[in-house]
């Protein structure tokens, strides 16, 4: 047998879950039954997710929002943290934010950032988005 052998007859013998579900001890448990309860994740393997991610929202807020791959660098990474705090259907809600980025006023794209819902719910995130927003170079 080859260790993809082996693999594969866990992947029949456990099956493969990719959202987490409870076994049948009760144990939190995902993907071929790791029981995410007792052993939870790695660091490498939360980065790992992490990375997928990222990528996942990228891809998303550059195809909602063109205007964000003319961006500095800077301004990009806040407007994809945002996305990934809150998903694109909220972010879409900051019409306000969104003119100001349009007309290159990233003054007023942080009141408006910090004049939201949002900001109370995520206080100290929010503040740090709105100021590297208003001053990125």
């Amino acid at each position: 047998m080859t260790p993809k052998d082996f693999e594969d007859m866990l992947v029949r013998h456990e099956g493969l879950e990719l959202k987490p579900y409870r076994d049948i001890v009760g144990k939190l448990t995902i993907g071929v039954g790791r029981n995410l309860d007792d052993n939870g994740i790695t660091e490498d393997e939360a980065r790992y997710l992490l990375q997928n991610d990222i990528t996942r929202h990228a891809l998303e807020l550059g195809d909602a929002f063109p205007v964000v791959r003319n961006l500095d660098e800077t301004r990009y990474y806040v407007l994809l943290n945002m996305a990934f705090n809150m998903g694109i259907p909220r972010l879409r809600d900051f019409k306000k934010m969104w003119a100001a980025i349009d007309s290159g006023d990233f003054r007023e794209a942080s009141r408006q950032m910090m004049d939201s819902r949002w900001a109370g719910q995520v206080g100290r995130r929010a503040t740090e988005l709105a100021e590297l927003m208003a001053n990125a170079n």
